[in-house]
């Protein structure tokens, strides 16, 4: 999804309104990703309502109707919104689904790690994903990995492994919380092995994906939330006609479409690897938040497991960049010798 722009390529603007821009995309994306944190926190934390999966379901099904909402916008405003055509083709589903299993893994146990062990350790809880990225890529994808990717890893590991054994210290580890996270760690590398496979039957587009993705989410959530008696659950829930929990139900699948979109414009303005350092920077600033909010009490050691698992990923991420970079530079230098010898053959 895109709004129109005249100079979307920043041709012909000052240094200073460059930097702004790309200060507000970052702050934007900040704002939306620590906001639908924490929204989620508050929906999955309620006390009377213990009915995660329908949680996760409804935000799904908010992020189809929003889809479809923007592919009809994009017709009636094609001059400032561009969106992909979205209309639903069953053999596209099929050959998406398998995305979509891993898909409603890898956002059920988010949630449920977000659950259990709150905003403060969210990041610790959620913190191995870089691990299983390489460790599936291996034995997936059968791609090997660097030394010093390596090290940036076991730093990760053991900034969670201090991170575990400091929640036990404080008395407020929750087992449940660190097995869920986990989980959802694995699903989260799964997930982006799947994307790459699923990609070519939506036509590359990510909001197609996104659709299809969420309406098979949706269908293969409603026998799960049978099967855990959720039904029972919302039943028994007295804020069920309660406009206020529907307009925060509906406001955390707004802001789980949004950060779809926020996220590309945050790549789109500065870079990949530009990106992942914000996303790193803004987990710090989700963790302090947290704390803060809560008038918690943390130990040094805590806060050192947090630096590892933060340092060991921003230190893996410029590993990464710095390798795509060498890999990039022969091969741009193999094609300018490749156009030169075309040339010469010309003369």
């Amino acid at each position: 999804m895109a709004f129109a722009s005249s100079d979307m390529d920043g041709k012909g603007e000052t240094f200073l309104l460059r930097a702004l821009k790309i200060a507000a995309v970052v702050a934007l994306y900040w704002f939306i990703s620590i906001t639908m944190v924490f929204l989620n926190n508050y929906l999955l934390d309620s006390k009377n309502l213990d009915a995660p999966l329908f949680v996760t379901f409804y935000q799904c099904l908010v992020t189809v109707v929003l889809c479809y909402g923007m592919h009809v916008l994009s017709h009636l405003c094609p001059g400032v919104i561009d969106f992909p055509s979205v209309k639903f083709d069953p053999k596209v589903s099929r050959e998406v689904l398998p995305l979509s299993i891993v898909f409603i893994g890898m956002i059920t146990f988010n949630n449920l790690c977000l659950k259990h062990v709150g905003v403060a350790f969210y990041t610790v809880g959620r913190s191995l994903s870089t691990v299983f990225n390489v460790l599936l890529s291996y034995i997936i994808l059968k791609q090997t990995t660097s030394l010093y990717a390596i090290i940036c890893c076991c730093v990760i590991l053991g900034g969670f492994w201090l991170g575990v054994d400091q929640e036990g210290v404080a008395g407020s580890l929750s087992w449940m919380g660190v097995f869920f996270g986990v989980l959802a760690s694995a699903c989260v590398s799964l997930n982006a092995i799947f994307t790459k496979r699923a990609m070519p039957a939506v036509d590359g587009n990510i909001w197609k994906l996104s659709f299809y993705n969420n309406i098979n989410a949706c269908i293969l959530f409603i026998p799960l939330i049978l099967v855990f008696d959720e039904i029972s659950h919302l039943a028994k829930f007295s804020r069920l006609g309660d406009p206020k929990f529907w307009g925060m139900m509906t406001l955390g699948g707004v802001f789980g479409f949004a950060i779809g979109y926020v996220t590309g414009l945050q790549i789109k303005f500065t870079s990949p690897l530009t990106h992942n350092v914000s996303g790193t920077a803004k987990a710090c600033a989700q963790t302090v938040i947290a704390v803060v909010y809560n008038h918690s009490s943390k130990s040094f050691l805590w806060w050192t497991s947090n630096l590892m698992v933060l340092g060991g990923s921003s230190a893996y991420t410029w590993v990464k960049g710095m390798e795509m970079k060498k890999v990039q530079v022969p091969q741009e230098e193999s094609k300018q010798k490749l156009l030169d010898e075309k040339s010469d053959e010309r003369v």
